[in-house]
């Protein structure tokens, strides 16, 4: 992208939205990094996490669908009614328009077809900048969406909240587009700052877990550090790049 100053090519998580959940087309994404093969293995050997318990429970995916195509993206709640996810999620590529807010629903804690809680949703705010014209602007730190539950179901199963600096022992907890059913979690990814509150890690993620929350464990518990954004092949392997919160307007609270 025409933001990022390095000699890699991004690829943005926002394909799955064109191509849909359920796409098998995944094999783009496994073949970043050096080893060709490896890319889907190490997505699949993710830990499995017990989506129907705390604190996992305060994750779920975000779900759009309509005649002619169903996706989905992960997000993290973040108060009673406030999801945190990346924006193009709530772009149709191929219409050019975004999602009105009655096509998506939050599933907390899914897991296998089940959930721990359902809301719909009744608003989302997006980055002042992001989508004056009607169209997805793919400039790094515009990607973030806060969404408005219209139920404040994170009173229920409960919510995560801000961390104030990344950590080295954060992880990454989402629905990968091959395991699009199960919520996985990643091995520690330790982030670094590109810019401004701009994190790259080196991280098994793919579509799917845009919007995953990068977690850090604190002495309070499980706290929300960045989300993610996209990924791009690097010498190094797979790295993530995530937007720390510290880019979000949440609004008062």
């Amino acid at each position: 992208m025409r933001w990022l100053v390095l000699s890699i090519a991004l690829l943005w998580m926002q394909p799955a939205l064109s191509q849909g959940v359920y796409s098998e087309n995944w094999s783009p994404v496994c073949r970043l990094g050096t080893q060709s093969g490896s890319g889907c293995d190490a997505i699949r050997n993710r830990e499995i996490l017990d989506a129907g318990q705390p604190p996992w429970r305060a994750i779920g995916r975000i779900n759009f669908a309509s005649r002619d195509q169903r996706s989905h993206c992960t997000g993290v709640l973040v108060s009673d009614r406030l999801v945190l996810t990346a924006a193009h999620c709530l772009y149709n590529a191929p219409r050019q328009r975004w999602i009105p807010p009655s096509s998506i629903r939050f599933a907390a804690g899914y897991q296998r077809g089940s959930t721990a809680a359902v809301s719909d949703v009744a608003g989302y705010q997006l980055h002042s900048d992001q989508g004056k014209d009607g169209t997805f602007d793919d400039r790094a730190d515009l990607d973030w969406a806060v969404l408005e539950l219209s139920e404040p179901i994170g009173q229920q199963v409960g919510y995560l909240p801000l961390a104030n600096a990344e950590d080295a022992s954060a992880f990454v907890a989402g629905y990968p587009g091959v395991r699009p059913h199960i919520l996985s979690r990643t091995e520690t990814c330790p982030p670094r700052r590109y810019q401004g509150g701009i994190l790259l890690a080196i991280c098994p993620v793919m579509m799917g877990d845009s919007g995953a929350p990068l977690l850090v464990e604190t002495p309070a518990g499980l706290q929300v550090a960045a989300i993610l954004s996209g990924v791009a092949a690097t010498p190094e392997g797979v790295t993530a790049l995530f937007l720390s919160t510290e880019l979000f307007d949440l609004g008062p609270q």
